[in-house]
């Protein structure tokens, strides 16, 4: 008996021992000097509840792998995006609604505020040689504007119409060498598609050479189409003599 316990153990056993020892240990060893890696890690046994809260940051997250399936419905508000970075391609248009001023555009059809008026017609600069046959500047309906130089290089302004029982107004001015001496208006208030053109302005230059005046229309029709505003005239009766027009209308109905 006591031979056997004088006998030393063989290095093979003290070698399994050893190795025994540092596979039962080992863990306890990681745990005690601080050096645990993913090897001493079973796969899929870290839970939440072995994290301590608001300790895993940024630069523990691989770059562009949290995913919106990652994030909790509802969550991200709009502290945690950075201003001025949503685009247009980031958000679904059949989801938004109409702003408040937009609602009203939808039934701006028509301009009531201005009276109804739906167009500007802007007269451009138009040139009628001296005796030239008229040219129309505009129309409305049956309303017809015109422009003519009579001998003399005497600008003129007529309408005309298709629709009995329309009227026609405007001023016609003379000018002397001097300032404007006077203003004389033409009116027909009962003009009718037989009448032709009714003159409704002209410009009496006198002896000037050269005349100038802003005259104003208008014209209405009984079915309601019509037309108001400013036209100027303008004299250059140095041979070929000529006449010039310019202005806007108001065009309704």
């Amino acid at each position: 008996m006591k031979s056997i316990l004088r006998r030393r153990p063989s290095a093979a056993l003290v070698i399994s021992m050893v190795a025994l020892f540092v596979s039962l240990s080992g863990v306890s060893y990681g745990v005690a000097t601080g050096f645990i890696d993913s090897r001493e890690v079973k796969n899929n046994e870290i839970r939440s509840i072995d994290i301590r809260n608001n300790e895993v940051r940024t630069r523990d997250l691989r770059n562009n792998e949290v995913r919106g399936i990652d994030i909790r419905n509802s969550t991200v508000q709009g502290r945690d995006i950075a201003l001025n970075t949503v685009t247009g391609e980031d958000v679904r248009e059949d989801t938004l609604q109409k702003v408040p001023s937009a609602l009203l555009a939808d039934s701006a059809t028509s301009a009531t505020a201005a009276n109804e008026v739906s167009t500007l017609e802007i007269i451009p600069v138009t040139t009628v040689a001296e005796g030239a046959t008229p040219v129309t500047l505009a129309a409305q309906g049956p309303l017809t504007l015109s422009g003519e130089c009579a001998a003399g290089a005497l600008p003129r302004l007529s309408v005309s119409t298709t629709e009995n029982d329309s009227a026609a107004t405007g001023t016609s001015t003379t000018v002397s060498p001097g300032p404007v001496e006077t203003a004389i208006g033409f009116q027909d208030a009962d003009l009718d598609t037989t009448d032709g053109a009714f003159r409704i302005a002209q410009l009496e230059a006198g002896m000037g050479i050269r005349g100038y005046t802003v005259t104003t229309v208008s014209a209405f029709a009984p079915s309601g189409k019509g037309f108001s505003g400013e036209v100027a005239m303008y004299r250059d009766s140095t041979g070929p003599g000529s006449c010039r027009f310019h202005g806007s209308l108001a065009l309704q109905g």
